[in-house]
């Protein structure tokens, strides 16, 4: 699909017909890249989506222990109480 560059005051713009914003899952944020020569318009990733998942892979490969075991502080020692 071809679109023009319109005017926007000192920037340029492209007006995406709404059945494409639709396929794509776009709100009213976007976030904007360069890659290979091409802009990429592309939904805003929600903060921490996928965390859930990766941290379950990493469960069920052993991979999710402290890399150091745990130390006591004086105040582990000497203030805190049950």
């Amino acid at each position: 699909m071809k679109a023009r560059l319109v005017r926007i005051g000192n920037s340029r713009g492209v007006r995406l017909p709404k059945p494409l914003i639709a396929e794509a899952g776009l709100s009213e944020e976007v976030e904007l890249r360069v890659r290979g020569g091409a802009i990429v318009i592309a939904r805003v990733a929600l903060p921490r989506s996928g965390w859930a998942e990766a941290a379950r892979q990493l469960h069920q490969r052993g991979e999710d222990a402290l890399p150091d075991p745990p130390t006591s502080t004086r105040f582990d020692e000497r203030e805190w109480k049950w």
